[in-house]
């Protein structure tokens, strides 16, 4: 009698352990075997890639064939395929929103999913971040008249690290600010904007937030104007701007919860050439100038 009930509490506490691990595995296999029937379509550069190499590792892991394909335009997108192409140019980001339009005005049936993503390299220091936003909201309004079968999912900009080190630390004693602080202020800033406009409305993909968060959890920060901003945790990258495998990992992890969650479209359609495009609202959210 004993040994049975040593036996129950030994496989309840077994069980304890591994439900959680065997949980998160079959929510990871049930969101990708949802994607792998979407028509996707992303717009992105090499950060862009390291998201797609981390969704693609976890579909190899789960043996979930998911079709990750390199295409020209949104005419190569059918069923089942995630398209992606490397939208021109880095440091331009106004060219990289009409070479996406480009892509998805390519013809053939509107993709179920469609998204674009900024680069890190898109914003300086006097990057105008409310004026960049409204040129965003305005390429959005006209695509979303075109395509008006499409969900559109937001990105938020990708972060890098800060200066450390001595000189870090010698410009802290100078009270200089650290390399790559303004330039995250910029990129926050915009962020900030997109996560106002759409947060809690429509689908959005905090790349910055997954990239500013350590494994362990907590924030990454550093001071700007005497306020935090978020950077990029070290633990996620080997270069200060590029993800590694773990952030690779986690990056994939976020997005495909993000785009597994977007109900599917009853219907197919084609796009609209003739349609009218939306005008987008006159002043950027939170004050900023179009």
């Amino acid at each position: 009698m004993r040994r049975r009930a040593t036996a129950t509490i030994l496989t309840f506490v077994a069980a304890l352990w591994s439900t959680p691990v065997q949980a998160g595995e079959a929510t990871v296999r049930a969101e990708l075997e949802v994607l792998r029937h979407r028509r996707i379509l992303l717009g992105h550069q090499s950060v862009g890639g390291n998201v797609l190499d981390g969704l693609q590792a976890l579909a190899r892991e789960e043996g979930v064939p998911l079709r990750v394909v390199e295409v020209a335009s949104a005419a190569q997108v059918s069923e089942g395929v995630f398209g992606h192409l490397l939208v021109a140019e880095n440091g331009n980001p106004r060219r990289k929103l009409e070479s996406f339009a480009a892509a998805l005005d390519g013809g053939g049936v509107d993709p179920e999913i469609a998204l674009v993503k900024f680069c890190y390299v898109d914003f300086g220091a006097d990057t105008d971040a409310a004026a960049l936003f409204a040129a965003y909201q305005a390429t959005l309004a006209q695509l979303r008249a075109r395509h008006p079968a499409t969900t559109f999912v937001h990105v938020t900009a990708p972060l890098t690290t800060v200066q450390g080190g001595a000189r870090a630390m010698v410009k802290s004693l100078l009270g200089r600010p650290l390399g790559g602080v303004a330039e995250n202020a910029r990129r926050e800033a915009y962020n900030a904007l997109l996560r106002q406009a759409y947060q809690g409305r429509e689908p959005v993909f905090d790349l910055a937030r997954v990239e500013s968060t350590r494994p362990g959890g907590g924030a990454v920060t550093a001071s700007w104007d005497g306020r935090p901003v978020a950077a990029l945790a070290p633990e996620l990258t080997d270069d200060g701007g590029h993800l590694n495998a773990e952030g690779r990992r986690r990056a994939a992890r976020a997005l495909l919860d993000v785009l597994a969650a977007i109900p599917p479209d009853a219907e197919p359609r084609r796009a609209r050439p003739d349609a009218e495009p939306r005008r987008a609202s006159p002043r950027a959210p939170g004050g900023g100038a179009p």
